[in-house]
């Protein structure tokens, strides 16, 4: 995204260039959510808000015409509707993550508690006559 560095004389056309590049990379990490691919869906995130940074530093000094001005918008509005719902799908999978610590938890308490109870049993001695049959 080095064409969204903020320069003197930026034009409009980099200023929308740049949003349709974040559109682009967070339509890709849309479709990492759903594919769950988390781990590549994070690094991805941290790029992510980089990127919005930059083009935050930029967009504060090029002035868009009307016609610029619809585009943006256009632009912004697709790249929400990704983010609402990948934030919506990581919302699950930490819910889901929490679920199976607990779970993971309850069983090393029961673990725990009862493990000491069972201690070793006494070895099974078998009768005169079972050890007779077994020779």
């Amino acid at each position: 995204m080095s064409a969204c560095k903020p320069a003197q004389g930026e034009s409009e056309e980099t200023l929308l260039e740049c949003y349709a590049t974040l559109l682009s990379n967070v339509e890709h990490m849309h479709e990492l959510a759903n594919s769950e691919q988390w781990a590549e869906l994070i690094d991805q995130r941290t790029s992510y808000v980089l990127q919005v940074e930059k083009l935050r530093e930029l967009d504060a000094t090029v002035v868009l015409d009307a016609d610029g001005q619809q585009r943006k918008a256009e632009l912004l509005e697709s790249i929400l509707e990704h983010d609402v719902d990948i934030r919506r799908r990581l919302v699950e999978r930490r819910d889901e993550l929490g679920k199976l610590i607990n779970v993971t938890q309850r069983q090393r308490d029961l673990h725990r508690a009862y493990a000491p109870q069972q201690g070793s049993p006494e070895p099974f001695v078998s009768d005169d006559a079972d050890t007779t049959r077994s020779q």
